[in-house]
């Protein structure tokens, strides 16, 4: 199971926004929602071998985790509103320490992303983090389907996090000499598992 973790630095954490304006009544929400939907969909059909987590950092009530699950997941379309429709049920339900089930595949905690990395480090998951910086993916000869990918939003990552992430990540990997829109690089990546596995 390939788990895809995306920080959403202003992404609103009620269910208090319209599904008409995702970009500014949910803090970004759209690049979020834009994730899900590479993160899971195929052409034909959707990748049931991936988790997505949402670290929805934003006001009023920080930080929370949604969760969408490929293998369970309903009701999920390839459009915005969709994945913003179901984001928005998962936060309309009462957050706490442990998943809540909102709607089929799509679950809501009260965490933020120290914890959520603890988790995957304490499971033996290998975490890679995704940075310009990092070691070209494509040479990488370690990189299995079990990883954990750790993104940010059109905010990066600040150095708070960097530290977090740093300490439990296997390694710094980029998908190429440019920067790319988080969504984009969840396509690369699965691109570059797939060839792999093929």
């Amino acid at each position: 199971m390939k788990d895809f973790v995306i920080i959403g630095h202003k992404a609103l954490t009620s269910g208090d926004f319209s599904l008409n304006d995702l970009p500014g009544s949910a803090g970004r929400m759209d690049i979020l929602c834009r994730c899900v939907n590479s993160a899971l969909f195929l052409s034909h059909g959707m990748r049931r071998d991936v988790n997505v987590h949402l670290v929805l950092q934003g006001e009023p009530d920080p930080a929370k985790v949604v969760r969408f699950n490929g293998e369970k997941l309903k009701y999920l379309n390839p459009d915005e509103r969709s994945s913003g429709s179901l984001i928005k049920k998962a936060l309309e339900k009462d957050a706490i320490e442990y998943e809540t089930q909102s709607t089929p595949g799509v679950y809501i905690r009260r965490a933020g992303l120290e914890q959520l990395l603890n988790e995957f480090s304490e499971a033996g998951r290998d975490i890679y983090y995704l940075k310009e910086d990092g070691e070209d993916i494509r040479e990488y000869s370690e990189l299995n389907s079990d990883a954990v990918f750790i993104l940010g939003d059109h905010m990066g990552v600040t150095e708070e996090e960097e530290v977090m992430i740093d300490r439990v990540a296997k390694c710094t990997l980029n998908i190429g000499p440019i920067s790319l829109h988080s969504d984009h690089c969840m396509i690369i990546i699965h691109n570059e598992l797939d060839m792999r596995e093929a």
